[in-house]
């Protein structure tokens, strides 16, 4: 579990100019989740779309297969490109989607230990798999581990949280943001959350 609460408790002893940002009500905790292939085949989904479009498209992809339960790596595999793409998935999409299924089905071992591995290994394993991004791999850490300290500084929903807090007139370079951001670690996924916040209200699945 990551203990928003306490994080902004912390972030706020660090970083006074953050008062605006923590304002009520507080971000819930986040939770780990234990179905990685779900949350990996999630992130890819919502790359590059807004929520809600991403949220019924995955919602879809889920129905497509008519299991009432979340697809295994096996049923993905086996699907249809044709099928997953009338969900609204791109072609490169389908593709990742599928070599996401085939990596889980031939490295149980390697998932099984994740969890246990630093956040820089987990996005060097996630993004060994073809199609698969750091941004992706990041998501992962977030949502899925509650990694506390993930600054995603190329996602542009996070760019724009933190030029528009911030006051600035154009996007800031990821790498000032990235420089800026030393000062909040180790809570820098508390920061991400309310950046998101800042912008256009809870990041939701």
């Amino acid at each position: 579990m990551l203990d928003i609460s306490l994080s902004v408790n912390r972030l706020l002893k660090k970083d006074s100019t953050l008062q605006d940002l923590f304002y009520d009500p507080l971000i819930e905790n986040l939770y780990p989740e234990s179905n990685y292939f779900q949350s990996i085949v999630r992130s890819i989904v919502y790359q590059q779309l807004s929520g809600k479009v991403a949220k019924k498209i995955h919602e879809r992809f889920i129905n497509v297969f008519n299991l009432g339960i979340y697809p295994y790596p096996k049923d993905v595999l086996n699907i249809s490109k044709e099928k997953l793409r009338a969900v609204g998935l791109s072609y490169m999409k389908v593709d990742y989607i599928k070599n996401v299924a085939a990596y889980f089905i031939d490295n149980p071992k390697v998932i099984l230990t994740l969890n246990k591995k630093s956040d820089q290994e987990i996005i060097s394993l996630i993004t060994s798999i073809k199609g698969v991004g750091v941004w992706t791999a990041q998501m992962f850490l977030i949502f899925t581990l509650n990694r506390p300290d993930v600054f995603p500084v190329t996602d542009l929903a996070l760019q724009k949280g933190y030029s528009t807090y911030f006051k600035k007139k154009k996007l800031v370079n990821p790498k000032k943001m990235l420089d800026h951001s030393k000062k909040w670690i180790p809570h820098r996924t508390t920061m991400s959350l309310y950046l998101w916040r800042y912008l256009e209200g809870p990041f939701e699945w």
